[in-house]
């Protein structure tokens, strides 16, 4: 029988805790009913016997403390809220303890922001993970030597799993399921819960905010020149003229602000202007795209999946007001 462990960090996020409990318990009464042994031992780990979670609306009750549990074979990280170095400091009895249990075999998931908690370990250092978009900025200033892929639904790096923002932790709870059991059994808990398969990227759902946390005046300059005059064509040279610097310091230095090249965040802001368009206007694909700057149908619906995952008219028809109602 695999031993789990989910943690009950303070400030804890409900429903990733309970989210995961269900679905793998769901799994032992399956089993159970075919007259088959259940397979997991399923435990809520925390600090203190009672831990307030959401907010300090819910307290939950922990079936054992993190010293009682000597080893185990899975750790599962939920997803945290407020202030993330805060939270990281509430919580820092948990670090030692996950670090031992992996050095000792076990395998660690973390559930959205709780890749915060996870990266605090320094067991990511290296490698893959994602986490909720909206952190990821966040996320790679607290740790820049982790590998952040927020667009990615699900992480799977030597036994160190991750899962994108919200209820996108039920997507890596039935990987889970389907590595430690069989594709059949993920199959039925995602029909019983009602959850999509499959789902690999949450870019469809991220919105660009830029990256402006960083103190560097003409680099932040050049941002809102770019977010202003997206429609037009602009080039890296041009901007480099006009806050008076050289080209190669200028990509240097925006890259390192920003994590995204000048071209790319030139791409970005002219995506989210589209999909703003694709959302709430009746303008066909043609209009939007001379709308924000491309002359190009070719290289606009191939910029558009690559930032989205989706091509244009997919996410017309995805999340248009009208269209959604008429369907």
């Amino acid at each position: 029988m695999k031993h789990i462990s989910i943690l009950v960090p303070q400030g804890a996020i409900l429903g990733s805790i309970e989210g995961p409990r269900q679905l793998f318990a769901q799994v032992n009464q399956f089993v159970k009913a075919r007259g088959d042994n259940p397979l997991f031992n399923i435990q809520l780990i925390g600090i203190t016997p009672g831990t307030p979670v959401s907010g300090g609306l819910y307290t939950i009750h922990s079936d054992a403390m993190v010293h009682d549990i000597a080893k185990t074979d899975l750790v599962i990280i939920p997803a945290i809220d407020g202030d993330l170095q805060q939270a990281i400091n509430n919580n820092k009895e948990f670090i030692p303890w996950i670090k031992q249990q992996y050095e000792n075999g076990a395998e660690v998931a973390s559930l959205c922001i709780g890749a915060f908690l996870l990266a605090s370990t320094g067991l990511l250092n290296g490698k893959k993970c994602s986490t909720h978009w909206m952190a990821a900025n966040d996320f790679r200033r607290m740790f820049p030597d982790v590998n952040l892929i927020p667009e990615r639904v699900v992480t799977d790096e030597r036994g160190l799993y991750s899962s994108g923002g919200a209820y996108s932790y039920l997507n890596l709870i039935l990987y889970l399921i389907e590595k430690f059991t069989n594709r059949d059994m993920a199959i039925l808990c995602a029909k019983v819960f009602a959850i999509e398969m499959e789902r690999d990227s949450q870019s469809p759902f991220m919105i660009f905010q830029g990256q402006k946390e960083h103190e560097d005046e003409p680099v932040k300059k050049a941002q809102e020149f770019i977010e202003a005059n997206f429609q037009e064509k602009i080039t890296v040279d041009q901007l480099a003229s006009l806050f008076a610097l050289g080209r190669r310091n200028l990509e240097r230095r925006f890259k390192k602000a920003t994590s995204n090249t000048v071209n790319e965040y030139i791409q970005r802001v002219k995506i989210e202007a589209a999909k703003k368009g694709f959302e709430t206007s009746r303008k066909n694909i043609n209009e939007i795209m001379y709308d924000v700057g491309y002359s190009d149908i070719k290289a606009f619906r191939t910029t558009f999946r690559k930032v989205t995952g989706l091509s244009p008219l997919e996410y017309k028809n995805k999340y248009n007001k009208e269209i959604m109602l008429v369907n």
